[in-house]
């Protein structure tokens, strides 16, 4: 067992403690994330795990509040619809600033730098676990710190991605951090980018795997059994790092980092996932697989299944569970304008007229329930009891393909584009790409739209296609006066007169 829901419930708490917990004199506000007292800490291995896994578990908590991962990522603007609640409303309109609580709970930026603070705090104590136990081995230290050094850069570009400049720390201060004005986004992300590349030398491709010469065959006393899917290896660096890189807009290096990942999946036991098991309750979604680059479990058997912090509190509805209407959902004009094309195993209509589709329940109706993502408890049919065990997963290879066809479309080189999206069409049921809308960047971004539905990508998607295409005026004014991101919450504000609000939210 990994972390029980017991370890999560502490880890989280103490995260949700740093939010509430007031303090004049600091900006970040967050309060140590250790389970132990620092001066009786870091004597033993079992104090690195601890440590390492708890890093994991706050960087679950900042994804799973208020559902942040689907609201940053997927309602703004998208193409989902809210049936009644104000705060989805809000930020289906991009209203940001709004008097919700939830809103203001995710304008706080406090619970990814407990994620910081952790991980700071790990790299600069893990060493004394070296010294004083023989059985942390220094190739476990190595992978422990490259590990934590890959948290803390994905939590820096979560934020970069959120917020745009934000205080770059780099030095531990055991959750206390001093004032400090924001850091500009692209210094940010070069120095997630560095931390990346300095890790991904110690990452291995699999954990605990006897057959890989250059690792040890257990990894805390566990095989590849224990931690396929759970922990950051090679494969979920190089995936962070082309997104940086296309973030920044520098598609040759995001092109070569995700070549990468085609080139090498195979040695993570990755590969691309049928649209059966990318649908399945208890398929891609439900516990951990070696196909998901990264992801944040809500293992079932762990007893971590939990009722909000999954796309599934706000998607689904009778018939699949006891819920009368969805929160959110994606109107049956909105699927036959995206999925427009035969035999696409997504969606698609028949010779007879009807729908055909796992991504969709009752799409006739008047609010389709999206029910791609659909793992109720132990991936059951039986809706009575709403909770939840799918993971937050950070790209696949199908997304990492489509970005790899982003980018060499970017980059002019229209065959290899084309080729990459075709390998995600073709496991689509789709035929080969021949000119579709006539602009293949275009076209790109609406496989990526009907790939990816629901998984938190489609506000960040459009980010980088007005970069390319700046052909809506609005968005790129917006753009330039940071409406792209989130308000700084006025409790950041209040604390510290170093910082400023974004020109767009003032």
């Amino acid at each position: 067992m990994l972390y029980t829901i017991k370890h999560w419930t502490i880890v989280i708490a103490c995260v949700l403690a740093g939010s509430l917990l007031g303090g004049c004199n600091k900006v970040l506000e967050v309060n140590s994330p250790h389970l132990v007292n620092e001066t009786n800490n870091w004597k033993s291995i079992q104090d690195t795990r601890s440590a390492l896994l708890g890093t994991y578990g706050l960087m679950r908590a900042a994804l799973a509040d208020n559902n942040g991962y689907w609201l940053y990522g997927e309602l703004r603007n998208g193409d989902f619809q809210a049936s009644g609640s104000g705060d989805l409303r809000a930020v289906i309109a991009g209203q940001l600033n709004a008097s919700y609580p939830s809103l203001q709970a995710l304008s706080d930026w406090r619970r990814f730098y407990a994620v910081v603070s952790s991980a700071s705090i790990f790299i600069d104590r893990a060493g004394e676990v070296l010294n004083n136990d023989p059985q942390y081995t220094l190739l476990n230290y190595k992978m422990d710190v490259a590990q934590v050094r890959a948290l803390r850069a994905f939590a820096y570009f979560c934020m970069a991605r959120i917020w745009g400049d934000v205080p770059l720390i780099v030095t531990s201060h055991d959750g206390n951090f001093d004032r400090k004005a924001r850091t500009p986004q692209q210094q940010v992300l070069a120095f997630a980018e560095t931390e990346l590349l300095s890790a991904v030398n110690d990452l291995p491709y699999r954990y605990g795997l006897s057959t890989d010469v250059n690792k040890p065959q257990l990894y805390y006393g566990s095989t590849n059994t224990t931690w396929d899917g759970v922990l950051i290896n090679k494969i979920s660096a190089y995936a962070m790092l082309a997104h940086i890189a296309a973030w920044d807009s520098r598609y040759a290096d995001a092109a070569a980092y995700a070549n990468l990942i085609m080139k090498n999946y195979d040695k993570a036991a990755a590969g691309y996932v049928t649209t059966a098991s990318l649908t399945s309750p208890t398929g891609f979604f439900y516990n951990k697989s070696t196909s998901q680059f990264f992801m944040l479990s809500f293992d079932w058997t762990n007893r971590e299944a939990t009722v909000d912090g999954h796309l599934e509190s706000l998607t689904l509805a009778a018939p699949l569970i006891s819920k009368p209407v969805p929160d959110i959902y994606v109107s049956a004009d909105t699927v036959l304008r995206i999925f427009s094309e035969p035999l696409d195993e997504r969606f698609s209509i028949d010779s007879a007229g009807v729908a055909v589709t796992p991504y969709f329940t009752g799409v006739t109706g008047v609010k389709p329930i999206f029910s791609k993502i659909k793992v109720i408890r132990d991936g059951s049919t039986d809706g009575s009891l709403a909770i939840y065990s799918s993971g937050i997963v950070f790209s696949r290879l199908e997304e990492i393909t489509l970005l790899y066809a982003e980018a060499m479309a970017v980059l002019g080189n229209r065959t290899e584009a084309i080729s990459a999206m075709d390998a995600v069409r073709q496991k689509r049921g789709l035929n080969r790409y021949l000119n579709g809308s006539g602009d293949l960047i275009t076209d790109i971004f609406l496989e990526r739209r009907r790939e990816l539905m629901g998984e938190g990508w489609r506000w960040f998607d459009q980010v980088r296609y007005q970069r390319i295409k700046n052909n809506n005026p609005a968005f790129t004014a917006m753009m330039k006066q940071g409406g792209i991101y989130w308000p700084v919450a006025q409790t950041a504000l209040d604390n510290n007169n170093l910082l400023v609000q974004t020109p767009y939210w003032r």
